[in-house]
């Protein structure tokens, strides 16, 4: 563990082969799941260390970056010969919090059937919402960042470059999310399909029984009855630009739906 005196102001040394963010410029992230891991990151982290974080994501310092359940590690080269570890810990969620998240998923068809096909539903962040169980972390009490540079920033230059280039690892593959909250893809997705194969039976499926036209003609049940008083179902307010494809727009070098974001939140609901 290096000394803590004086944080390095020094050119790092290049990186051969180095993890190089794709972004070249502008903010980072490009889907809203890591959009969304961003906004909790710039929320709190000091600018100037953010700035050189992307710096260093763009540069290639990040010699590598793994991400298992509850924690992502890497290696940073800085201004010093031996690269930086860095560690970024995460609350954890408990294997019975699991198995409801995966008992909830596997009841709701479209949200498995994207899941299964290797997709992100949009949702998924309301459904873990619904069961209370914070599916991103949404301050940095919820983030354990560790580096072992000289720095007492939080998060250093490092771990930022590590951050960033964690969100955009995070659009090529989304199930890295799930896996760093503790739920790795194969056992996920083993878990919904064995949630599905012990769901109830599908009401629209006949099975062998021949079909007859007893009852056609009989009256069914009023359409008041039917409509009921079910109640709404909650939605977001930015629902429309979560759905909607981003313009390319930006505002003030930001995309145009998070320019408009914090409007729709202020709305009162309808």
């Amino acid at each position: 563990m290096a000394s803590r005196e004086f944080p390095e102001y020094a050119a790092p040394i290049p990186v051969r082969g180095g993890i190089r963010a794709r972004s070249e410029r502008g903010s980072i992230g490009e889907t809203w799941w890591s959009r969304r891991f961003i906004d909790v990151l710039e929320s709190f982290a000091d600018r100037n260390r953010l700035h050189r974080g992307r710096a260093y994501a763009r540069r290639g310092q990040v010699i590598d970056l793994k991400v298992r359940p509850y924690e992502v590690s890497a290696r940073v080269q800085g201004s010093r010969p031996e690269p930086y570890e860095v560690a970024v810990g995460i609350a954890a969620i408990g294997e019975d919090a699991w198995r409801v998240v995966e008992a909830e998923l596997a009841s709701r068809s479209a949200y498995r059937a994207l899941l299964l096909a290797g997709e992100m539903p949009k949702e998924i962040e309301w459904l873990f919402a619904e069961l209370d169980i914070p599916l991103f972390p949404e301050s940095a009490h919820d983030l354990h960042l560790m580096c072992d540079c000289p720095d007492y920033g939080d998060p250093c230059k490092h771990t930022a470059a590590v951050l960033y280039l964690l969100a955009e690892a995070f659009d090529r593959d989304p199930f890295l999310l799930l896996e760093w909250k503790g739920r790795p893809r194969e056992r996920l997705l083993a878990g919904l399909r064995r949630g599905n194969a012990d769901a109830a039976p599908d009401p629209f499926d006949v099975g062998d029984e021949p079909l007859t036209a007893t009852g056609f003609w009989a009256p069914g049940a009023p359409w008041a009855d039917l409509r009921g008083d079910r109640p709404a179902v909650p939605t977001p307010p930015d629902l429309l630009l979560q759905l909607l494809d981003p313009p390319p727009v930006k505002v003030r070098r930001r995309p145009l739906i998070d320019a408009l974001a914090p409007a729709y939140e202020a709305m009162p609901d309808a």
